[in-house]
């Protein structure tokens, strides 16, 4: 079972016995990953990722799509949207779902057409995984744009995982996972979360103008980036 998570949302959506999809880490304990939150509804979701789908524009590629909740708000709203996802059981379920326009492929080996809005939600920029990714995303990201276009996403800072020590080797925000599911593991894989004040300065140094729209008392923000 190499695909674990993409398993993990089909089974919940043709409510197959359910199993719990646990993430290791190496921070601490493992964690269950709540499978439910990939298919919410508009009224369920927070404001961030209100606000994120209210500021999209022109033609949408909705990267990370996962099951396709958020671009099918999109679609509602009569805006052009392109779901991408790596996994081919996450095309599956956004297909049956009635997401028009999706794709399988890696985000870091696509570079078809050109979008107004790129959309990473639910910290879909930690696909990255490390700052060296993200800066390379960056570059990326100018290829599939549009004139005037735009990059959405949200993060955190997670310092306060660490109790005032964070490791001394490496940035503190690229993290190692490693999904479980019916007694099935993945590799380890990284994932990046990068606080506020570290993304302007890389986006800076990668040509791009940060704009934070939106934060909350978790450190939780929405960040626009825009080509200089």
């Amino acid at each position: 079972m190499n695909d674990i998570f993409g398993q993990a949302l089909l089974d919940y959506f043709k409510q197959i016995e359910q199993h719990p999809l646990w993430i290791n880490n190496k921070y601490g304990p493992k964690e269950e990953m709540p499978v439910d939150v990939y298919f919410r509804e508009e009224e369920e979701m927070p404001d961030l990722e209100l606000l994120a789908l209210n500021e999209c524009r022109g033609n949408v590629l909705d990267i990370g799509a996962g099951a396709g909740s958020h671009a099918l708000i999109l679609q509602q709203r009569d805006i052009e949207v392109t779901a991408l996802d790596i996994s081919a059981y996450a095309v599956d379920i956004m297909h049956q779902r009635g997401v028009k326009k999706v794709i399988q492929k890696d985000i870091f080996e696509f570079n078809t057409g050109k979008y107004d809005t790129l959309l990473l939600l639910m910290n879909g920029i930690g696909l990255t995984g490390n700052l060296i990714k993200l800066k390379f995303f960056l570059q990326h990201a100018k290829e599939l744009l549009s004139r005037g276009g735009q990059l959405l996403f949200d993060s955190s800072d997670i310092a306060y995982l660490y109790n005032g020590n964070p490791p001394a080797d490496g940035y503190y925000g690229e993290l190692w996972y490693q999904y479980v599911y019916k007694k099935q593991r993945t590799d380890w894989f990284q994932w990046l979360y990068i606080d506020k004040g570290l993304l302007k300065n890389i986006a800076d140094e990668t040509g791009w103008i940060t704009e934070i729209l939106y934060e909350d008392e978790m450190d939780q923000y929405l960040a626009r980036l825009v080509l200089k």
